[in-house]
């Protein structure tokens, strides 16, 4: 969890200490510009620049940018709700030290998160990192809890000489197949040195199942920061790929009919420095706080996936059979289950006992995610809620009757059917609060319209560079 106190307007002075002493070491390394980044209710990031030496000023007072984009769509049009999407209004984005990154795929520049707060100081109520943080601390206070979470990386590399708009994969061979390491080693490797050099731990980077797909872990962080890392590894993959003539997408299907992109959230809860999904006396040594934990997930997926699936893209990657999770189902290292139950290998399940929350792309703003998941687990844990029966195979082979005996139901199978989930939940609506929660409900049906009328080819090709 971020110790950082609130930004406020003449700047945080531990921050104003560091300005100098940062700013002439970012010059000394030919950072001449840094880049002030969010991510918006779409799920896309969007940025402010400003010079190195404006670095002193941007902590002090900010860096202008309009609550517009709480409203904004993927394809950059606009919806409304009472209080957001209007022309008027400027936001203040104080940008967070602690996680400032000189960019090694990107020479001459510096990255980091924003926070977003108003002209008069108070955190803006639309600021998904400010939320993901509010939440974090709730559970410290009311439980004594804290997290760790990880959000994986997949993207689809293609060729950057392709026809405009279509994907050319940039990779033959076939799923998990050397071939495909082989054919783009140089450009894996540099984005390791990259991501080495930003000090950011991978655990393992591969060749994924669909064409020109790959994949990279990284270690596991507080959910802010692993949000953030979320936000900064794509930037760094797609900075790397460019400098080798690649084009990536992250989007949710880059082609329709096959597998997607995913982004599976890993998430622990620890205590006292112990990992509650290890030792415990539940199932696979779930500690009783660990399992309510997982069933409140498992409860409120329904509603989640308008958030943690957030695209009309999103539901050609959600189909049954296709490891995308998208059954309420649970199983200990299930991939077919929508909540996979990582035990670990005996000597490390300590370390690496974990859920893993399968119905998530990285249209998904991290933040959001990460921050309902932790507020859907959390009322899991107050209503001491347990887990029903473990499923093992592939959960659509259930008739109807077994399901339900079972609690097996599929997820929503459309954007505006998993809206109608999210805006009859209330434990989600308040976690998030009127402002954003009307924002993720607006800019949902929005995408929704947007694309009415479209086959799953063009819903694709609507979203392929948008993510």
């Amino acid at each position: 969890m971020t110790t950082l106190a609130d930004p406020v307007p003449g700047g945080r002075p531990a921050d104003l200490c560091r300005v100098a002493p940062l700013t002439a070491a970012l010059a000394a390394q030919g950072v001449r510009g840094i880049v002030l980044a969010y991510v918006d209710t779409a799920g896309v990031t969007r940025v402010k620049t400003i010079p190195t030496a404006r670095l002193e000023a941007a902590v002090s007072w900010g860096v202008g940018m309009s609550p517009v984009f709480d409203t904004f769509l993927a394809d950059d049009s606009i919806v409304t709700t009472d209080v957001l999407g209007s022309p008027d209004g400027d936001l203040r984005l104080y940008p967070d030290l602690d996680h400032l990154v000189v960019l090694a795929g990107q020479p001459g520049w510096a990255w980091a998160p924003v926070d977003r707060i108003t002209q008069e100081g108070d955190r803006h109520p639309g600021c998904a990192r400010t939320f993901l943080r509010r939440t974090v601390a709730q559970a410290a206070e009311r439980h004594g809890l804290g997290f760790k979470a990880a959000i994986e990386v997949e993207w689809a590399v293609g060729l950057g000489s392709a026809p405009a708009g279509e994907f050319v994969p940039a990779v033959s061979g076939p799923a998990y197949g050397a071939i495909r390491q082989v054919e783009l080693s140089d450009y894996l490797a540099d984005l390791l040195a990259a991501l080495a050099a930003q000090d950011v731990d991978v655990e393992q980077v591969h060749p994924e199942y669909a064409a020109g797909q790959f994949e990279v872990s990284t270690g596991a962080l507080d959910p802010v920061a692993a949000a953030d890392r979320s936000v900064l590894v794509r930037q760094t993959i797609r900075a790397v790929a460019g400098r080798h003539g690649l084009r990536v997408s992250f989007s949710p299907a880059v082609l329709a009919g096959g597998v997607g992109n995913g982004g599976h959230v890993h998430l622990s809860c620890w205590r006292d420095g112990a990992n509650l999904h290890a030792g415990g006396e539940r199932r696979y040594g779930l500690t009783p706080d660990a399992e309510s934990f997982a069933a409140g997930i498992l409860a409120r997926l329904p509603a989640l996936t308008a958030v943690t699936a957030p695209s009309p893209a999103s539901y050609l990657r959600l189909r049954p059979s296709r490891w995308a999770g998208v059954f309420t189902a649970w199983g200990r290292e299930t991939r077919e289950a929508a909540l996979r139950l990582v035990t670990g290998t005996t000597g490390r399940r300590h370390q690496d006992a974990n859920l893993e929350v399968k119905p998530v792309d990285l249209a998904a703003n991290p933040h959001l995610a990460l921050g309902c998941l932790l507020a859907a687990g959390l009322d899991g844990l107050a209503a001491g809620l347990r887990l029903p029966e473990e499923i093992t195979g592939d959960p659509a082979r259930y008739g109807a009757d077994e399901a339900a005996a079972l609690e097996v139901r599929r997820l929503p199978a459309s954007l505006p059917e998993a809206v109608r989930e999210f805006r009859g939940d209330e434990v989600l609506r308040s976690a998030l609060g009127p402002v954003l929660a009307d924002a993720v409900s607006a800019v949902r049906l929005g995408e929704a319209a947007a694309v009415e009328g479209l086959d799953d080819a063009q819903v694709a090709a609507a979203y392929r560079w948008t993510y």
